[in-house]
C-alpha cells in the first residue's frame, strides 16, 4: 500500500479541480479520510480473515464499487442539506468516489502485496499496473519509522508528491487565467 500521506495528497490534488467556493474544512477532511479508509481492511487480519479473501486486505474496500458506495454514503451523511441527485450532490459524490478510487490507483502502483481487487465483489482477482514504481508501505505506524519507511517517503515524493504538485500548479494557473479572461470580458 502507499502511505496515508500519499493517499491524502491525492484528495488535495483532486479537490483543487473544483471551485474554491465548493470546498470547506469538512470537504477536505472527508476527502482525505476517503483516500485512507480503504486500508481499514487491515483490521480483518485480527478477525482471522486472510489477505486474499474478498474482505481481506486490498479486497472489496479497494474496489470501484466500494469507492462509489463510500462517495454516496459520505455525501448523504455529511451533506444532508444537499439533494444527492442535484448538480452539487453529484459533484460531491464524484469527488469522494474519486478520492476513494485514487487509493486503488496508488496501491496498484506499489511494488508489493498481492494486488488490488478493483472489480470486487464481481471479481476478486487482484491486479497491479504493469509499472510499479512506488515502494510499498509497511503496515503499522511503528514500522513506518524505519529505513523501510524512509524508502517509502522518498519514493512517494517522486511518484506521488511531485506529480500532485505539478497538477495543482497547472490547475491553479488554469483557474487564474480563466478568472482573468472572465474579468477582462466584464
Amino acid at each position: 500500500m502507499a502511505s496515508a500521506f500519499a493517499h491524502a495528497l491525492a484528495a488535495v490534488a483532486i479537490g483543487k479541480t473544483l471551485p474554491a467556493k465548493s470546498t470547506s474544512a469538512k470537504f477536505w477532511i472527508l476527502g482525505a479520510l476517503c483516500t485512507i479508509l480503504p486500508d481499514a481492511d487491515v483490521l480483518m487480519f485480527k478477525l482471522g480473515i486472510p489477505y486474499e479473501h474478498v474482505l481481506g486486505h486490498r479486497g472489496f474496500s479497494h474496489s470501484l464499487v466500494f469507492a462509489l458506495l463510500l462517495g454516496v454514503l459520505v455525501t448523504a451523511i455529511f451533506f444532508r442539506s444537499i439533494k444527492l441527485t442535484s448538480k452539487q450532490g453529484l459533484l460531491l459524490i464524484l469527488f469522494f468516489s474519486l478520492c476513494t478510487a485514487s487509493h486503488i490507483l496508488l496501491d496498484a502502483l506499489t511494488n508489493g502485496g498481492l494486488g488490488v481487487a478493483v472489480f470486487a465483489p464481481f471479481d476478486n482477482t487482484r491486479h497491479f499496473l504493469p509499472w510499479r514504481p512506488i515502494q510499498v508501505s509497511p503496515i503499522g505506524i511503528g514500522n513506518f519509522f524505519s529505513e523501510w519507511g524512509w524508502r517509502v517517503i522518498k519514493s512517494e515524493v517522486v511518484w506521488v508528491g511531485l506529480p500532485s504538485l505539478v497538477y495543482i500548479l497547472f490547475i491553479s494557473i488554469f483557474k487564474l487565467s480563466k478568472n482573468r479572461t472572465t474579468f477582462i470580458k466584464h
